[in-house]
Formats: structure tokens, sequence, C-alpha cells
């Protein structure tokens, strides 16, 4: 099965830049799709952005769309990135990153069986 671990969280101001990254490792990444989760003090875990096996396809929260970009390297990296702009204080959260064994659109929590531990974004107003 597939192991994540997240890196690049931290503490940004308002309209800054993050980066994500998400490392796999222990089976084949290009078999999974793959999507990025977020939980804020609080609130329930909401989906942000999904990216299909071979990285074609890309689907995003409303609250994401414009503002964050889904990536993935599986030829080199073995990696699942998240570019975010623009943050807002509203984007605080921890971000985790998934991995699905299904190739579906959409970002249903229970479509995606293997989680990393997920990191800390923290903006600032």
């Amino acid at each position: 099965q597939v192991q994540l671990v997240e890196s690049g969280g931290g503490s940004v101001q308002a309209g800054g830049s993050l980066r994500l990254s998400c490392a796999a490792s222990g089976s084949t990444f290009s078999l999974y799709s793959m999507g990025w989760f977020r939980q804020a003090p609080g609130k329930e875990r909401e989906g942000i952005a999904r990216i299909s096996v071979a990285g074609g396809s890309t689907y995003y929260a409303d609250s994401a769309k414009g503002r964050f970009t889904i990536s993935r390297d599986n030829a080199a990296r073995n990696t699942m990135d998240l570019q975010m702009n623009n943050l807002r204080p509203e984007d605080t959260a921890v971000y985790y990153c998934a991995a699905s064994i299904w190739s579906r659109s959409g970002l249903a929590e229970a479509d995606f069986g293997y989680w990393g531990q997920g990191t800390q974004v923290t903006v600032s107003s």
C-alpha cells in the first residue's frame, strides 16, 4: 500500500503563496488518483483538489478555483504538489494529501483510502 508524507506547510501573510508537496512510497504512485484535503479548527475536513492518475484531469473545490493548482510527477519524483497563491486567513488549516484507487472526479472523502499525517498552513491577516 502507498505511504504519503506531506511537506511545505508554514506561516504566511495574507496574499502570499505556499507550495505543498506530498511524497509517495511503498506502491506504484501512478496507480492512484490523488487529492488534497484540509481541516480547519472546529470544522469538518473538506476536499480542495483532485488529480487523475496521469495528471490530465483536475478538479477543484470552489474555494480553490483560480488560486490553487494541483500537479503531480509520476516519472521522476513520485510526488503531488499544491501551489497555493493569494492565500487568505480562512485557508488556515491542516492540509492532508490522500490517495484513491478509484478514477473518479469529485472530492468525496470516502473515495480515498490512504492519507498522510498532514501539514499545518497558517495565514495571518
